[in-house]
């Protein structure tokens, strides 16, 4: 089957076209957030995903003296060889000229964003993205906040503004796009 393109948009998420970016999943922080133990769960299978996949990633901490260093268990699976580590002291990411000269330099549209919190630095950096005209994805069950119900507002809200919002699974299956694809099985037994 042939496909033609007549536009500029998509609303696949293409692996080529895709770059990820961890927000402050640090040791004084996530305690605190709600359901942080499935939050930081999927966030590792997400990075293990995204490596094999080959999907640039960048983590931000924001303000390691005051929120720690990110968890050892990220910092595990991370491979700091292609990874880019940049701290912060802004709510957003875009605001740190570091991190968003990293994200122009990839040449990705696509930015595959999670990590904590959900209804401040990573909502603020969603709205930067969209309104530099990047697409969008947050990866909703890989976002916590303290509270569940300013999650669920910032959710609303980053969908309204534009941003695509889907899952661990959904997302790795996407950018693998099909069985025959070599990380295919690699991806399943993430999933398990």
């Amino acid at each position: 089957m042939s496909k033609t393109i007549t536009t500029d948009k998509t609303y696949r998420i293409i692996r080529e076209n895709t770059q990820a970016m961890v927000i402050d999943v640090q040791q004084k922080l996530a305690p605190h957030i709600y359901r942080h133990e499935e939050i930081v769960k999927k966030t590792l299978t997400l990075i293990k995903g995204l490596q094999l996949l080959d999907v640039p990633i960048v983590l931000n901490e924001q303000y390691k003296k005051g929120l720690g260093e990110t968890l050892p268990e990220i910092m595990e699976v991370l491979d700091t060889s292609k990874a880019k580590i940049i701290e912060k002291v802004t709510f957003s990411a875009c605001d740190n000229d570091e991190t968003w000269n990293y994200l122009a330099q990839q040449n990705r549209i696509s930015v595959l964003v999670f990590g904590m919190e959900t209804h401040i630095c990573v909502m603020q950096t969603v709205l930067d993205l969209l309104d530099n005209g990047m697409q969008l994805v947050v990866i909703a069950d890989a976002t916590g906040s303290r509270d569940a119900y300013d999650r669920r507002q910032a959710i609303r809200r980053m969908r309204r503004a534009g941003a695509v919002i889907t899952t661990t699974e959904a997302i790795l299956f996407e950018l693998c796009r099909s069985s025959k694809d070599p990380v295919f099985k690699a991806i399943s037994q993430l999933i398990k």
